[in-house]
């Protein structure tokens, strides 16, 4: 087994995961150690509860992302969440719409189909899955996520060719999975600027993990039941020192399945919103108690994927 460990190590990978937990010396482009993500904020209406509710806890979040898709939202409606997080120096992410789940194919919902996940399925969906994010940077947005191998190579192709903006920070879904070095490592490779890991693994998983990429990890602390439900704050001071630069991302155990959402949806959306941040509240309480020395980054920051108003037709 050692020779197979150091044929690993050769290629630049951990030999095994790292059960030493060494603290990361990697940083953010502004030299911070962490940010705060708040996911599934579903529309204006749940971002402009968010954001007062951020401000009425005083709280600093530097990503707020969306589950529904780029195609679920109108121009307008994308327009104002752009302007919002713009003004506050906020990353805006919007999922791109169709996928998988979305199409008219099965598989995805079958026990043994689920593997797909929201795969795209033929080239048809991957040329919607282009022009919705082509669709999304003209009308200002600056991130999007995506769960695809073959999107995400895309969309490094389409930054080199400027059918997408060179700071389109794109970011790997939880629903990607990978789950090893060398399997995030090619996301990497493949052209992520950020990558949410699965949600159950381990502090020496995860360690192993950040030994093997640059990128900044983005990690559930309290992920939706459908992730498993998992509520990690006690954790939230290590995540930092193991895998900085991260994205400490609070979801929300217990709450209903609003994908796609919509305005027949809005009061729950704002509901789950306002209750995600005052779950980021706690967790950053953590920080305080536990790591009150671990750097964050200023709203604005280098390598953000903040909107740009004003743009589009």
């Amino acid at each position: 087994m050692e020779s197979t460990r150091a044929f690993l190590r050769a290629l630049g990978f951990p030999g095994g995961d790292l059960y030493d937990l060494p603290s990361s010396a990697k940083r953010f482009p502004d030299g911070a150690e962490y940010r705060v993500e708040l996911p599934s904020v579903e529309g204006p209406a749940a971002l402009a509860a968010t954001l007062r509710e951020i401000d009425r806890r005083g709280l600093t979040v530097h990503r707020v992302s969306q589950g529904s898709g780029i195609m679920l939202l109108t121009d307008g409606e994308i327009r104002d969440m752009v302007a919002m997080c713009a003004e506050r120096g906020i990353e805006l992410s919007l999922f791109v719409g169709p996928r998988g789940t979305w199409d008219v194919g099965a598989t995805p919902l079958t026990p043994a189909g689920r593997a797909a996940g929201l795969r795209h399925e033929g080239a048809d969906q991957l040329v919607y899955a282009m022009e919705d994010l082509k669709r999304g940077a003209s009308l200002g947005l600056r991130g999007a996520l995506v769960a695809d191998e073959g999107l995400l190579w895309l969309t490094k192709r389409m930054k080199e060719a400027g059918e997408l903006p060179r700071d389109f920070v794109v970011k790997c879904s939880v629903q990607m999975m990978a789950s090893n070095p060398v399997s995030v490592r090619i996301m990497q490779d493949l052209g992520a600027d950020t990558y949410n890991v699965p949600t159950g693994l381990t502090l020496p998983k995860l360690a192993a993990i950040r030994a093997a990429v640059d990128i900044p990890l983005d990690v559930y602390v309290e992920g939706p039941d459908t992730l498993g439900g998992f509520i990690r704050h006690y954790e939230i001071a290590e995540l930092i020192r193991l895998l900085a630069p991260v994205y400490i991302k609070f979801g929300l155990r217990n709450h209903p399945d609003v994908y796609p959402s919509g305005e027949h949806l809005e009061g729950a959306n704002v509901a789950l919103c306002v209750e995600r941040a005052r779950r980021a509240a706690l967790g950053l309480q953590m920080v305080e108690r536990y790591c009150p020395d671990a750097a964050t980054s200023a709203l604005g920051a280098a390598g953000l994927g903040i909107p740009v108003p004003g743009t589009g037709a």
